[in-house]
């Protein structure tokens, strides 16, 4: 009687390595192909193609399953015993059988990748609503009773709203004692993120705090045409020295324009701090030398906004408001704001995931036993 183990591991390992080897010159090949010299190829998700690697760790593993079970076979039992346990073992079937779950593997890897091919122009059309954002730039915005201070949690509010708005339109104007466009109407994101980075308390050189000349400018800045919903939103500590500004939003309001107020500070207060280069140099101090505590003025802020027909909403250290906000303008009727064209790559994942599919169902299905008519021969004297 034969007292070769079940499996001949020495074949096993030659085949499965002679053939990963293979494999991975293949794959090699048809990535510098396919990246390099088919134009317009890429992957959705290249990342997963690390998934590869598992190719070479399944074959490390099989190899040593089979080194395991020729081992534990041969403490168990005698030689005459082991064929009758194990009847009809087959290292090719074996071999088989793994290859062709490894490289079914391997095909599903590659399809999850996303290989794409090919691509087509599509138009979306967009529809929103027209938005545009008043800031406060006063140097009382630099108070630091939000952390760090008002204006960057007013320039962070403003990037959330931004990052929120999909389809809208938006602009951007900045005031202190005057007000200015920092950005015109428009549905273009990157220059509104652009814009809002150089929002800051030295953007305007005249100060104070004109809430109603930024929500004229503002309502100006409205096409006249614009046949869907419009609205303001006044970023600011409520400090109004200038103007009207319960009018001001009143008459937005009359022109179908809602006015939405978000206030920036605290009822404590704090110390205006004076800058130079960047660094504080002191604190803001009135006619008799005492310090000036800015502190937000709620209460103007909700006559506005009520002026308006809008909200009053206040930020905090951990908070914008921004959630609630956008939350109030998705409920406002939208029109179409443009139409954009960009380009839709052709998925091609079909093909490989089918194969894989294939493999893998046939790795499970053909068994590993040779039939009982061939056991029997190979038994017989």
């Amino acid at each position: 009687m034969s007292n070769r183990p079940p499996y001949r591991l020495s074949t096993i390992a030659g085949a499965v390595l002679v053939i990963e080897l293979i494999t991975w010159l293949v794959l090699l090949a048809a990535g510098w192909f396919l990246l390099y010299d088919l134009p317009g190829f890429r992957f959705e998700r290249p990342v997963l193609l690390w998934g590869l690697l598992c190719g070479p760790l399944m074959v490390i593993i099989h190899l040593v399953h089979m080194g395991w079970r020729n081992r534990a076979l041969a403490r168990f039992a005698a030689p005459i015993t082991r064929i009758r346990m194990v009847p009809g073992t087959s290292s090719f079937r074996t071999t088989l059988r793994f290859l062709l779950q490894r490289h079914g593997i391997a095909l599903v890897i590659i399809a999850l990748a996303g290989p794409q091919f090919g691509a087509r122009m599509e138009e979306v059309k967009a529809e929103g609503i027209d938005v545009v954002v008043a800031v406060d730039v006063s140097n009382s915005m630099d108070c630091e009773d939000l952390r760090p201070s008002r204006i960057d949690v007013a320039r962070r509010a403003l990037s959330q709203l931004i990052d929120r708005l999909q389809g809208d339109r938006l602009g951007i104007v900045v005031f202190a004692g005057e007000a200015f466009v920092q950005l015109p109407i428009t549905t273009d994101r990157s220059a509104a993120r652009m814009f809002t980075a150089s929002v800051d308390t030295r953007t305007v050189g005249t100060q104070g705090t004109a809430i109603g000349a930024a929500i004229e400018l503002a309502t100006q800045s409205f096409s006249p045409d614009a046949p869907g919903s419009r609205a303001i939103i006044v970023i600011t500590d409520g400090e109004n020295h200038e103007d009207d500004a319960e009018g001001a939003a009143r008459e937005a309001a009359k022109a179908g324009i809602v006015v939405h107020t978000i206030g920036m500070g605290t009822a404590q207060g704090g110390p205006i701090p004076l800058k130079r280069n960047g660094q504080v140099q002191g604190f803001r101090k009135d006619r008799d030398g005492r310090t000036v505590v800015s502190v937000l003025d709620e209460d103007m802020l909700r006559r506005i906004a009520a002026a308006g027909n809008g909200l009053y909403l206040r930020a905090s250290n951990t908070s914008s408001g921004i959630t609630e906000l956008v939350d109030q303008l998705r409920t406002m009727d939208t029109s179409e704001t443009g139409t954009y064209r960009f380009t839709a790559h052709e998925d091609r994942y079909q093909v490989p995931l089918a194969l894989g599919i294939v493999l893998l169902i046939l790795g499970i299905v053909i068994a590993e036993d040779r039939t009982r008519a061939a056991i029997d021969r190979s038994i017989l004297p």
